[in-house]
């Protein structure tokens, strides 16, 4: 039996502040994205609004031994276990499955930078390269920035006992998390979750990775949708939890049903070929069913050259009323993208603003998603 699973809460932060009433207003209207263009020049970048850290981390000696973006989703977690009503319930979150979508560790930037002067004098640039490796980064750094500490953090800060999973792999880890933990409610073998990802964007190192592949766009501001001239991201310091609940679950204890996820699924097509991302996102939208005329289309689109304008073409084949590119409100935030799309679809649901949402996202160089939720 396939049981309806529904979104009760849902936590989210970003630059342009936090909770749901923040980022519906943002939705209903035309905000100015928050874009720092000087701090990580050319790079631009949709820098994190400061949180108030102790709201949901309440001690210090938890927050010290958190890197930012681990700070930032546990508290985009206590955000939707509060949203949800589960934030004093110790039988809910002693049950309480959790998975999370999280990217690499944080690196030592010193240590990376010096490195990374001394290779261009090196005359043996590997053995050079191991030995720094070797003598120069702490044990305890890596240890600290282990990507399941993210899920460990939620438990220990939050009380949440149950079982957890951590996906990594770019955007599709995001797609995945939420995959699984629909699915897993939906078939019964879990009567709630939590599920989502955060992404700290004011890093050197993963400006580097993105630059190093040719993914970035420098100096300004542009429309994902509108980055022809310059394609590339723009990232952003983001993060969102969900509290996704089988619907008899939800009824029972009265709680609060945001919108309900009909259905979420996932692909990987050959980009050596034409056209196959465009495909692809086609059949996951087609595998839906019936949409209505005019969905509410939310798209956690990358802006990368290529990718981004068959994402814009699979979302052209939709009657959609409005489309809306989450880059443009947040930045793009790699392993959070597909949460945070799906947690603001939900939030433009539970205001009112569309009966139904569908929500796509093509990685920046794999993978596919796609969600449908309807209002509940």
């Amino acid at each position: 039996m396939i049981r309806d699973v529904v979104i009760t809460g849902i936590g989210l932060a970003s630059s342009l502040g936090e909770g749901i009433e923040t980022h519906a207003a943002a939705l209903a209207s035309s905000v100015a994205p928050v874009v720092d263009t000087e701090s990580f020049a050319p790079y631009p970048v949709h820098r994190l609004k400061p949180l108030e850290l102790d709201r949901q981390i309440p001690k210090k000696s938890d927050q010290r031994q958190m890197e930012p973006w681990q700070r930032l989703g546990v508290y985009a977690a206590g955000l939707a276990l509060d949203a949800a009503g589960l934030k004093d319930d110790a039988e809910a979150k002693s049950e309480l499955q959790v998975i999370v979508a999280a990217g690499g560790g944080e690196r030592d930037h010193a240590v990376d930078s010096a490195i990374l002067t001394g290779l261009r004098g090196a005359n043996q640039p590997g053995a050079f390269l191991n030995e720094r490796l070797m003598g120069d980064l702490r044990p305890t750094l890596f240890l600290a920035q282990l990507s399941n500490l993210l899920a460990g953090n939620i438990a220990i800060v939050h009380g949440v006992t149950g079982a957890s999973r951590t996906f990594m792999g770019e955007e599709q880890a995001g797609v995945d998390a939420i995959r699984t933990a629909h699915a897993r409610v939906a078939s019964s073998q879990a009567d709630v979750m939590l599920v989502g990802g955060a992404y700290n964007a004011e890093r050197r190192d993963m400006l580097l990775l993105l630059e190093a592949g040719g993914y970035l766009r420098k100096d300004d501001f542009a429309p994902v949708f509108e980055r022809a001239d310059e394609p590339g991201l723009i990232t952003g310091s983001a993060a969102a939890f969900l509290v996704l609940e089988s619907a008899e679950r939800a009824k029972a204890r009265g709680a609060k049903v945001l919108a309900r996820l009909s259905q979420v699924a996932a692909a990987r097509s050959r980009r050596s070929e034409q056209g196959a991302v465009d495909a692809s996102l086609r059949k996951l939208v087609a595998g839906f069913g019936t949409v209505s005329s005019s969905p509410l289309v939310i798209s956690a689109a990358t802006g990368a050259a290529g990718i981004t304008a068959e994402e814009a073409s699979a979302i052209a084949s939709l009657p959609a009323a409005k489309r809306v590119a989450t880059g443009d409100l947040v930045g793009h935030a790699l392993e959070a993208a597909f949460p945070i799309s799906v947690a603001l679809a939900a939030i433009a649901l539970a205001n009112g603003q569309a009966s139904e949402a569908i929500v796509t996202g093509a990685g920046h160089w794999r993978g596919e998603g796609a969600a449908r939720l309807v209002k509940a």
